[in-house]
C-alpha cells in the first residue's frame, strides 16, 4: 500500500491507496513543515492520528510532498522523523512543489502555490525549475495566507481599515497587542497563527477593501513569481491552493495587463496527486 500526504504549515492531508489503488482511507493532520517546526512536535501530530497509526506497519511506501522540503536540511530531518515511525516503509520526501505539479498539468507550464505560504516554479514537461528559493514568511510568500494575514493587522492597527470592516474584526479574533506579540515571537507556528487572520477575508462578503488587498498580494506575486520566468509569456500559468480558488476571478483580471494565460486554478491539490498514482499503478501493472 502506498501512503500519499501533501503537507504545508497549516494541514497536511494523507491519502492511503491499496495495490489497485483504490482509497483504504483519507485523514488530515496538522501541518507538518519541518523548515518551521521542531523534531518533536512532527513526531507528535503524526503519532496522534488514528488512522496512520493503525496502518503504519502494513505500509510499503510512504510518498510525502510538503512545504519547508524543498532544502536538504529540513526534508532529511522530516524522514528521519518518518523513518523511525514508518519502521517497515519505504520513505520518500519532496517538495509541495512537486504535488502541486502533478496536481496541474503534464504539459510545460508555470505552477503557482497560494496556500499558508507561497512559491512558483516552472515545469518544461519533464522537471522542476526554480527561479529563486524561497526564504519562507517573514521575507516572501506574497499573496500567501500569511501575506494577508500581517496586511490585515497592520491595517487595523494603522487605521486604514475600513471602521465597520475593523469591527467585525473585532469581533473575530483578539486583537490585543500583548496576544498578537506573544503568537508571533512566543509561541511555535507564528506563519500559521498569521495565516488564520487571512480567513476573516475570504469568508467574509467580498467588498472594495478586501479586492483592493488581495489585487495588490496577486499582483505582487506575479511580478517577483511569475514574470521572473521568460517562459511566462508563452505557457500557462496553473494555480494551486485555497487563496487561489477564492480569488480565481482576480487573478484572471490581475494577469490580463500582462498577457499570460491562466491555466488550471486546483484548490486540493491531493486530488491531482491520487490521478498520477493511480495512473502509475495501473502501468505497472499492465
Amino acid at each position: 500500500m502506498i501512503l500519499l500526504a501533501d503537507g504545508g504549515s497549516t494541514k497536511c492531508d494523507w491519502i492511503l491507496l491499496d495495490d489497485v489503488g483504490e482509497i483504504v482511507f483519507k485523514t488530515r493532520t496538522k501541518g507538518l513543515n519541518p523548515a518551521v517546526f521542531e523534531k518533536s512536535l512532527l513526531e507528535r501530530r503524526i503519532r496522534e492520528n488514528v488512522e496512520i497509526s493503525s496502518y503504519r506497519d502494513k505500509i510499503d511506501i510512504v510518498h510525502f510532498y510538503g512545504a519547508g522540503c524543498g532544502t536538504a536540511k529540513p526534508a532529511a530531518m522530516l524522514k528521519k522523523v518518518f523513518e523511525d515511525f514508518f519502521v517497515t516503509s519505504e520513505i520518500v520526501v519532496k517538495e509541495d512543489m512537486v504535488a502541486a505539479v502533478y496536481a496541474a498539468t503534464t504539459e510545460p507550464g508555470i505552477v503557482c502555490i497560494l496556500g499558508t505560504g507561497s512559491n512558483s516554479c516552472y515545469f518544461d514537461g519533464d522537471d522542476i525549475h526554480m527561479s529563486v528559493d524561497s526564504l519562507g514568511y517573514i521575507l516572501m510568500d506574497e499573496a500567501s495566507g500569511n501575506h494577508f494575514g500581517k496586511r490585515l493587522i497592520r491595517d487595523y492597527y494603522y487605521k486604514r481599515m475600513p471602521q465597520d470592516i475593523a469591527s467585525e474584526f473585532e469581533k473575530s479574533f483578539d486583537l490585543s497587542s500583548d496576544t498578537i506579540k506573544e503568537n508571533l515571537y512566543k509561541k511555535e507556528n507564528p506563519n500559521t497563527y498569521l495565516a488564520s487572520f487571512a480567513e476573516f477575508i475570504f469568508t467574509s462578503e467580498r467588498n472594495g477593501y478586501f479586492y483592493k488587498i488581495i489585487t495588490e498580494g496577486i499582483q505582487e506575486f506575479i511580478e517577483n513569481r511569475v514574470l521572473c520566468f521568460p517562459e511566462s509569456q508563452n505557457v500557462p500559468i496553473h494555480f494551486i491552493g485555497s487563496i487561489a480558488h477564492f480569488s480565481e476571478d482576480i487573478i484572471r483580471a490581475a494577469v490580463w495587463p500582462y498577457h499570460l494565460t491562466v491555466g488550471n486554478i486546483v484548490r486540493r491539490p491531493i486530488d491531482g496527486i491520487i490521478d498520477y498514482y493511480r495512473k502509475e499503478v495501473i502501468k505497472k501493472k499492465n
